[in-house]
């Protein structure tokens, strides 16, 4: 992997910025429980993606669009995922707050946290200790666990996924009108 290649936790920090755009990288890191250094690294990498735009003030804002883009169309290749053994944890994917209307939460998936209040299949979270996000930063943590359906949900889940993550950005896809 070179310098310049995105991370996987890039995208816990983009779907941060998108969600709650802040202005300097210590409310960022501490939303995220990550070290400045780390989130610093994860901007420069974003913005060379195209993922987030340099502004004069502030870290930069989200482009939107190119993070929609890479979502549905790329992330479950650049940062694919597997269930692993049962263990206690966070619930992700199909088991999180997304799909808390729509979806069975039985063979739930989760991030492994021994806090954790659900059972189920191990999952690796994109973002380290994203098991806090439930409490720090509740949108974020709904985001990211979209993101998961998209990384290993079936096209069900994935097309729910898809539709939460485009209204909370507040975007369309860009490419010919279809169906999600």
């Amino acid at each position: 992997m070179t310098a310049d290649a995105l991370h996987a936790l890039d995208v816990g920090v983009a779907l941060r910025l998108a969600e709650s755009p802040v202005a300097d990288f210590r409310a960022l890191a501490d939303d995220l429980s990550l070290s400045v250094s780390t989130v610093h690294a994860a901007v420069k990498r974003l913005k060379l993606a195209g993922l987030v735009r340099p502004s004069s003030a502030g870290i930069g804002t989200v482009n939107r669009h190119a993070l929609l883009e890479f979502l549905e169309h790329g992330v479950r290749y650049a940062f694919p995922a597997v269930a692993g053994a049962p263990t206690r944890g966070v619930p992700t994917a199909h088991a999180g707050p997304v799909f808390a209307e729509e979806m069975d939460p039985s063979d739930a998936l989760v991030w492994e946290d021994p806090q954790g209040t659900v059972e189920g299949r191990a999952l690796a979270p994109m973002l380290p200790r994203a098991g806090r996000l439930a409490e720090r930063a509740p949108g974020t943590y709904a985001l990211l666990t979209a993101v998961d359906a998209l990384r290993i949900g079936r096209a069900r889940e994935r097309a729910i996924a898809r539709r939460y993550i485009r209204r909370v950005l507040k975007v369309q896809p860009a490419h010919r009108s279809s169906v999600a």
